[in-house]
């Protein structure tokens, strides 16, 4: 596999892990507030953008540090586009380390594989908005975000659902119908950070502050749900 970024320690993106993080190149989504433009970007010759990293310098930094390290983040981009995620994901379980997926859910059936192998201890699938809205980030097949939404609940594994909270993007109901979606899982509202979106006019869309969400939370009544 070729990586679009490298992160060598992460403290921040597996909770209680000492975890190195790795993002894969393009995705099937063109969510216009996606704060990592540089790793969705793909040319149709499958050519990389910026800086990569190989499958080798990846696993060597991870036999080297196993003893320090606990896990890898596997973000992006969409990493479940990518058929060598699976034969890579092998090499790193050979290593000992938990492995935490980071995807969008628009490919249900390679995440049950995942799942189904015991690739993946973790997953943290993002749920961009309603289902009926789902063509607000360039996807006409919701249908597949739902399968992958139940597949989670109903998997014995540790899951997460985490929604990116711009102004303007949501209408009044839909943080409602989002929580009927996720159910008793654990559900995060993260603020939406401006400084580098996909498309240029979110660069000066402001976010929902920790506060409004909240009290989003509150007026739901929601148990599972916590802001970031």
């Amino acid at each position: 596999m070729i990586f679009s970024g490298f992160f060598k320690s992460d403290l921040v993106n597996y909770p209680g892990y000492v975890a190195s993080t790795v993002f894969t190149c393009g995705c099937n989504f063109r969510c216009p507030y996606c704060h990592n433009p540089e790793f969705v970007i793909k040319g149709s010759d499958e050519t990389y953008f910026g800086e990569t990293y190989t499958e080798e310098e990846i696993l060597q930094h991870l036999q080297k540090r196993k003893g320090f390290l606990d896990a890898l983040v596997v973000s992006g981009g969409e990493p479940t586009l990518h058929a060598d995620l699976a034969p890579f994901l092998r090499k790193v379980k050979a290593l000992g380390l938990k492995i935490k997926l980071d995807t969008n859910g628009s490919r249900p059936e390679v995440l049950a594989s995942l799942i189904n192998e015991k690739l993946v201890d973790y997953v943290a699938m993002d749920l961009k908005a309603p289902l009926e809205k789902y063509h607000k980030v360039g996807f006409d097949n919701p249908e597949l975000i739902e399968e992958s939404i139940k597949l989670l609940k109903t998997s014995k594994i540790g899951h997460e659902f985490r929604t990116t909270c711009p102004k303007g993007f949501f209408e009044e109901g839909d943080f409602k119908k989002m929580a009927e979606l996720v159910g008793t899982s654990a559900w995060f509202l993260q603020t939406f950070n401006p400084a580098k979106t996909l498309d240029p006019a979110y660069n000066n869309v402001s976010s929902y502050s920790k506060t409004e969400l909240s009290d989003i939370i509150s007026s739901l009544g929601l148990k599972n749900a916590d802001v970031r």
